[in-house]
């Protein structure tokens, strides 16, 4: 069974940063590509950024050299290092097997980013 399990999230300052982390298991984390979507109040699921098995990274335009992906096969973790963090970086943060927003995912981490 694929589980999935976001941390990290918490309330942060305009201009601060966080560290989300995936902890994955019941898959062959290595072989996969890992993506992290982003979800707020009425609004649609939105790709923020991937991964690829080979460490192939891309990111959405609106967190571009703002946000690092990043994944650690030896302890099937993904992260994802949030800086230069706006109010409109506030949401609830999903991470996913594969690239697709129907893949399989955690329950989320919450990231609030508010003065």
């Amino acid at each position: 069974e694929v589980q999935l399990m976001e941390g990290g999230g918490g309330l942060a300052q305009p201009g601060g940063s966080l560290t989300l982390t995936c902890a994955a298991s019941g898959f062959t984390f290595s072989d996969y590509s890992m993506s992290w979507f982003r979800q707020t109040p009425g609004k649609e699921f939105v790709w923020i950024s991937s991964i690829t098995s080979t460490n192939n990274t891309a990111y959405a335009d609106f967190v571009k050299d703002r946000f690092t992906i990043s994944r650690d096969n030896a302890k099937n973790t993904l992260n994802l290092q949030l800086s230069s963090l706006k109010t409109e970086d506030t949401g609830m943060y999903y991470c996913i097997k594969g690239i697709l927003s129907t893949g399989e995912r955690g329950l989320g981490t919450q990231v609030t980013v508010s003065t």
